[in-house]
């Protein structure tokens, strides 16, 4: 499996770091305030484990699963929600966690329907931020990483379902998103 990453973005040791700063900014964020973490499945589910282990404090954990790539390199352009309800956050603060900010569509589309269910508060956090240009008018609140606008997989992320289970973000081979395994 390492052998298909072409390059390392981001090591383990880094993004162990990274999360102790994250984790400390959101619970200031909050100030003390109960709030409901609400995880993008699937992709968001490493990074919002070794996040919420760091916030010595009790916290509800619901999750949401949406799709938006169907296996592919980029984005349909179309966010899917797979779950039939959404999560309890009526009067309620929310930090919404994904693992990565690209387009906007689904961090903007997530956001807008806990706010139709009455959410009052949204934070976001998202482990990756790709720079460029968004189709979707939204930023994040809490970012672990800017990367380029390239294709990664690791420490969550996925390509076609697999490589989630990576400790790191790297950039699979070429051969190996042309020829998948």
């Amino acid at each position: 499996m390492h052998d298909d990453v072409e390059k390392v973005l981001i090591d383990e040791d880094v993004i162990e770091k990274r999360l102790d700063v994250l984790a400390e900014c959101i619970l200031e964020e909050f100030c003390g305030r109960k709030f409901v973490v609400v995880v993008i499945l699937k992709g968001a589910l490493v990074f919002t484990a070794d996040l919420l282990r760091r916030m010595p404090i009790p916290l509800e954990i619901e999750c949401i699963n949406v799709a938006s790539y169907h296996g592919a390199t980029e984005s349909s352009g179309q966010v899917d929600f797979l779950d039939a309800k959404l999560p309890p956050v009526g009067g309620r603060s929310v930090l919404l966690i994904d693992d990565i900010l690209d387009t906007g569509r689904t961090l903007a589309a997530v956001g807008q329907k806990l706010r139709e269910q009455g959410a009052e508060m949204i934070k976001s956090c998202v482990l990756l931020c790709k720079d460029k240009e968004r189709a979707a008018e939204v930023e994040a609140d809490h970012v672990g990483f800017h990367i380029g606008d390239e294709f990664v997989v690791g420490y969550g992320l996925d390509f076609r379902g697999l490589y989630r289970n990576l400790p790191f973000v790297g950039v699979l081979k070429e051969k190996i998103i042309r020829n998948p395994p």
